[in-house]
């Protein structure tokens, strides 16, 4: 296969996707908006499931570095009341098949897998249009353009891609986190430290209100305040006053127990707002010659454990499609998008009630307790 794929996105569904293609032979580029990739941090950790996000890794030939980077330990996951009684406690023993890593570490190993020049960095999509037998003309802000016979929409939740295969845009999920961290916490914040434990934390009180927290490296504490609020509630709230934002979203917890609020309080950075979105279940598209999607511009859920998963795999499969049909470019398409859909379908159509999440719910969020599939 000659043809050259073009991969508007680089995270981990579409470095997966442009890693397999390499495995395969298959040149790939990717476009990315962002200038560089410490442009901004990747994020928390991630649990890489043994049934899709590890098998992503396996057909990208990366097991062994995969290995490399798994925090030991922090499988292990806990769930409080609002007064932070331990309810439920499992420690990670090592036999899971759910191993945590750090997204960027994650993101950095697909990275360098890959031939240099594979990622073009500062290349914001502005616009997408079909040119009719299977071509695709992409226009970047900066006014330069690319034309392609194989375009693969890996952006994420308002991907530009979207809009040739699918008029379908995200919707609000009636659930927004907050997001904080604390730093060195054993040290300087040893109460809420004491509360998470050694991996991920999750209190609730089957209601509107949760805080979840994860254990990273060197002491952080990665923090989840989840509120049930409509957006403009949030629009309330002052975010360019970090102590001010900070004190308002914790007067929503002002009945929890003092070492919870002060994951909220106690942050070392400004809190950010991560309101929750999403595609409609059962999302697919009619297929469009020379173009597909892959990972949250495909399917967009609410927070199950397995977006990260879901979109490793899609980019692992697509890649095995193209080099199972060389030359085939619309059969290749066909075959991904025939197990692709029903997948997402179900995982959306399972996923946890974002506007009424009980605690179990939100327990196997951070669990991320085994599935069958």
């Amino acid at each position: 296969m000659t043809t050259h794929v073009t991969i508007i996105g680089a995270g981990l569904g579409g470095l997966t996707l442009a890693r397999v293609l390499h495995v395969h032979g298959i040149p790939a580029t990717v476009y990315e908006a962002e200038p560089s990739p410490t442009a901004r941090s990747q994020g928390g950790m991630l649990d890489i499931h043994d049934y899709n996000g590890q098998l992503a890794v396996r057909a990208a030939g990366l097991m062994d570095e995969f290995h490399g980077i798994v925090l030991e330990g922090r499988q292990a996951v806990r769930g409080l009341d609002r007064e932070g009684n331990v309810l439920f406690e499992e420690a990670d023993d090592g036999t899971g098949g759910r191993p945590e890593v750090q997204r960027g570490e994650l993101r950095q190993l697909l990275l360098d897998s890959l031939p240099a020049g594979t990622v073009r960095w500062g290349h914001k999509v502005s616009g997408v249009r079909g040119l009719g037998g299977g071509r695709h003309e992409v226009t970047f802000a900066d006014g330069g353009t690319v034309l392609t016979n194989l375009l693969v929409g890996a952006d994420g939740a308002w991907s530009r891609v979207r809009p040739v295969l699918s008029p379908a845009r995200p919707v609000y999920a009636g659930t927004s986190f907050v997001e904080t961290y604390l730093f060195d916490a054993d040290t300087r914040h040893p109460a809420a430290a004491k509360a998470v434990g050694g991996g991920s934390m999750f209190a609730g009180d089957q209601g509107k209100r949760q805080i979840g927290a994860q254990r990273e490296k060197g002491g952080t504490l990665h923090v989840y305040a989840m509120l049930s609020e409509p957006l403009e509630w949030f629009g309330g709230i002052d975010f360019t006053d970090p102590a001010a934002a900070a004190a308002r979203v914790a007067e929503a917890f002002d009945d929890w127990a003092p070492e919870l609020t002060a994951l909220i309080t106690d942050s070392d950075t400004a809190p950010v707002l991560r309101p929750l979105y999403t595609l409609p279940v059962g999302h697919r598209w009619d297929r469009v010659p020379g173009a597909t999607l892959v990972g949250d511009a495909a399917h967009l859920i609410p927070p199950n454990g397995e977006g990260a998963n879901l979109a490793m795999l899609d980019g692992a499969e697509l890649g095995e499609a193209l080099g199972a049909h060389p030359g085939d470019i619309e059969t290749a398409l066909s075959a991904y998008e025939q197990a692709m859909f029903p997948r997402s379908a179900e995982q959306l159509a399972t996923a946890e009630d974002p506007d009424n999440p009980t605690l179990e719910d939100v327990i196997n969020f951070f669990a991320r307790e085994e599935q069958t599939s």
